[in-house]
């Protein structure tokens, strides 16, 4: 009887799949600072791990703020950093499947 009530509830519920492709597009403004920037980004690409990108985001944003390089310039390479890991992430996934 126990099994029946958990086939039940899993038709009733099925699991939420959520697919590593669906980026959230989110328009860069005119006037952005790194962080927000940072922060645009990870809302764009949920799917990414936050800890694989750590070290770039923190390289990107040491730059900045060491004055090396301006905040555009930063933003320009953390869009490049988060849209590639997507791209391996995609091509991981289909290898896989």
């Amino acid at each position: 009887m126990l099994h029946e009530f958990a086939g039940f509830l899993a038709q009733k519920y099925p699991p939420e799949v959520a697919t590593i492709t669906e980026i959230v597009p989110i328009a860069r403004p005119d006037k952005e600072g790194v962080i927000p920037a940072i922060k645009r980004l990870s809302k764009t690409y949920p799917m990414l791990d936050k800890k694989v990108l750590f070290e770039q985001t923190s390289a990107a944003m040491s730059a900045h703020v060491l004055k090396e390089i301006s905040s555009e310039e930063s933003i320009d390479r953390l869009e490049k950093v988060f849209r590639k890991e997507y791209d391996d992430l995609i091509e991981r996934e289909n290898k896989s499947s």
